[in-house]
């Protein structure tokens, strides 16, 4: 069953067009990942499903709620993990909880109940009742995403989760969050600039100049490149992307010093490769293609060069959303 359905959904800026009648669904229980470069209609798209900005034109409902009509049924129905901080640290991990308690007018004979479960749950119960400035950027981070679901939401929205933790924690925090899909059974739809946690989603959709470039499983998005990825340099890279043309058929990229191209099998390409090539090569590498060649061949542009340049209107975002929860 889809728990979000958007339907051509647009969003236009005067004469800019930042989002340009989108449509796609996601599964109640699944963990969707919104990938794309900065500028491509990402966050647009997020503040319009967060009910932060209205569509120009289509529609889209969350929860089963339209995000124009119904916005207050939308926001009890979600919860929001944004990139930049915004828990008190000079409040308690208790505090913290029990101020959005209020604010979402969570039952009183609950309140208490699902702050102390939350907290067991992403392991802080040992810490409730000590001040937030004295935490980890990971159990800051935690005790945001057990924020994010103590008024028990049907979808939690993360943006950038991990940003800026380490391998250890990310791995922690992304154990936690299978915890609560399975748990809850929540949807989770998700933003990060790591494509090792992009493996973790059931499906990617790809957004790029204000449209949907891609949108599948990440095997099936692997798959579409055609093959496993072989990237060599040579003495003369011109040269030996004439030789691939001539001899074998293939018309490879020219990027950053190196020649790449995408070929079925290709640990079994290598040794014919090498066997019949006269421009003297310098390196020669295979490997199975990752999502950061699919977000390389789709937008032109590696993800990891992205800036995550996002704080301020993320701060805002915050700031509006629970502005409007008041």
């Amino acid at each position: 069953m889809s728990i979000i359905e958007v339907q051509d959904i647009k969003r236009d800026f005067g004469k800019f067009t930042a989002v340009d009648a989108i449509s796609f669904q996601v599964q109640e229980g699944e963990i969707f990942g919104f990938l794309g470069p900065n500028g491509a209609g990402k966050t647009t798209t997020i503040n319009m499903l967060c009910t932060l900005l209205r569509p120009t034109s289509g529609r889209a409902n969350v929860a089963g709620f339209d995000v124009a009509t119904q916005r207050d049924e939308v926001r009890s129905s979600i919860g929001l993990v944004f990139q930049e901080p915004t828990l008190d640290e000079y409040l308690t991990a208790e505090q913290n909880l029990r101020f959005h308690a209020y604010a979402y007018n969570v039952p009183g004979a609950e309140r208490e109940k699902r702050i102390s479960q939350l907290l067991q749950l992403v392991d802080l119960s040992d810490r409730r009742r000590s001040q937030v400035r004295t935490f980890s950027g990971g159990m800051k981070r935690r005790l945001e995403i057990a924020r994010g679901l103590l008024h028990a939401p049907r979808v939690l929205f993360l943006d950038e989760p991990t940003l800026g933790l380490d391998p250890q924690t990310r791995r922690h925090i992304w154990d936690h969050i299978a915890a609560l899909r399975k748990e809850h059974r929540l949807t989770i739809f998700m933003t990060t600039h790591y494509m090792d946690e992009a493996e973790n989603c059931d499906r990617i959709g790809i957004i790029d100049q204000g449209g949907i470039i891609a949108l599948d499983t990440p095997d099936s998005l692997k798959d579409g490149l055609g093959g496993d990825l072989v990237t060599l340099t040579a003495k003369d890279n011109e040269a030996a992307a004439m030789e691939l043309k001539e001899k074998f058929g293939i018309s490879p990229a020219l990027q950053n010093g190196t020649v790449t191209f995408s070929v079925p099998k290709g640990d079994q390409f290598l040794p014919r490769l090498v066997g019949n090539f006269s421009t003297p090569l310098l390196s020669l590498g295979v490997h199975r293609p990752t999502l950061d060649d699919v977000f390389l061949k789709l937008t032109g542009r590696a993800i990891r060069d992205e800036e995550a340049g996002l704080k301020d209107q993320m701060k805002l975002m915050m700031k509006t959303f629970h502005g409007m929860r008041r």
